[in-house]
């Protein structure tokens, strides 16, 4: 097996003892679309070090491991794995890699943190601090899901100390399978997307795209309600609908084309102001299926806080708190997401945006990162605690 990484040196420090490092496995990509875990975990890089372990590439003649730091801070960990590779076989080989990437970069002390319980297969052997489990969807309930999954994950919630879900609803469906279970709703940056309220260049590819606009941007994929969306740009041939983002897990081919459906790909995240700045509503046209179930989207506060009016097909995370308070319309039929979209347009900023803040003063990633690494440090309070008597052991055998 081969390596490719830079290295750095031993845990980080804070006043006289180590931060334990957070090591993270995840089916993600760091570089994929900035969400959850990159908001989180950019945060516990400011004060430890974070490894970020992603599921494998099949795409080596033999096993190699790349890692390069983000410019986060966070070290990103990439398996390239041969193909054709039987799952015993591809479970063993990450389980290699994985140990010698603690091995290389002298993690004794860590976190385990997982975004996916396909991980215990070849983490299960890991003698971590504390295991946390952040259950950002129900993964089990998206297109292509393992088999395994939920085996996996009954086995990873009798090993987490702690359970973070990722909304409201998704804790509902948990509490009772955990006795440490705690809800994290979607958050947002507030300043971040802020600035789209101001005076913002636009893109090139939007700026010929006419008014009005209806934007949506995320993964395009089988939680988006297709039908929905070709529904409404048929009714309303006069409105733009400018939808930004990857398109995964469905074929291209099957993207409803019109006139007025503009599909521009995906953005950066520093981006995304830019083209929030530019339209006049934005949508959540998600289908209601079992994939969407449970979901709690971090668009929605962003969309906010760019100050935009939101139209939402009825996904309960959304509804609550959301529609409940009157600061999203909610509708499911395309007449009515039409007449919901048409009443958007025509929003009273003046009464709605001093609401719309008022809610967002209550939310930060920076006060959901705070509250999570408390509960993570009484879950590692037992190893501080034990720090003492290790490095008076120590010094008695180098006296």
């Amino acid at each position: 097996m081969t390596f490719k990484w830079n290295t750095d040196g031993m845990d980080s420090v804070v006043g006289s003892q180590q931060l334990p490092a957070l090591v993270c496995l995840s089916h993600l990509r760091w570089n994929f679309v900035f969400q959850r875990p990159q908001h989180l975990l950019s945060r516990f890089a400011r004060e430890r070090r974070v490894f970020f372990f992603e599921e494998p590439l099949h795409d080596s003649q033999e096993p190699q491991l790349h890692v390069t730091r983000s410019p986060e801070g966070v070290w990103v960990a990439v398996p390239h794995l041969p193909e054709g590779l039987d799952e015993q076989r591809a479970m063993a080989m990450q389980q290699l890699l994985l140990d010698e990437l603690l091995t290389r970069h002298a993690v004794k002390h860590y976190v385990s943190w997982y975004y996916t319980p396909m991980a215990m297969a070849f983490s299960r052997h890991l003698e971590p601090v504390a295991v946390i489990y952040d259950c950002m969807d129900e993964l089990s309930a998206f297109r292509g899901a393992p088999p395994a999954l939920l085996h996996r994950e009954a086995e990873l919630l009798m090993r987490a100390d702690v359970v973070f879900t990722g909304g409201q609803s998704l804790y509902e469906a948990k509490r009772d399978r955990h006795p440490n279970v705690h809800a994290f709703p979607s958050s947002v940056d507030v300043p971040h997307f802020a600035t789209a309220r101001g005076n913002v260049q636009e893109p090139a590819d939007q700026a010929s795209i006419p008014h009005p606009r209806l934007g949506f941007f995320g993964v395009v994929d089988e939680r988006m309600d297709l039908e929905l969306l070709a529904a409404v740009a048929d009714a309303r041939p006069d409105w733009q609908l400018v939808i930004i983002g990857p398109v995964v897990k469905i074929d291209p081919a099957t993207l409803p084309r019109r006139p007025n459906l503009h599909f521009l790909g995906g953005k950066n995240y520093k981006e995304l102001p830019t083209y929030l700045a530019g339209w006049d509503v934005a949508l959540l046209p998600f289908a209601r299926n079992e994939s969407t179930r449970f979901i709690s989207p971090t668009k929605t506060p962003e969309y906010l806080a760019a100050g935009k009016p939101v139209v939402s097909t009825s996904i309960r995370d959304v509804v609550r708190p959301y529609g409940e308070m009157g600061l999203v319309r909610i509708a499911d039929t395309p007449e009515d997401f039409v007449r919901a979209c048409q009443e958007a347009l025509t929003e009273q900023r003046a009464t709605w945006l001093p609401r719309v803040d008022a809610h967002l003063a209550t939310m930060s990633w920076d006060s959901t990162w705070s509250r999570m690494k408390a509960l993570l440090d009484a879950a590692t309070q037992q190893w501080r605690e034990e720090i003492p008597v290790r490095l008076e052991a120590l010094s008695e055998q180098t006296t």
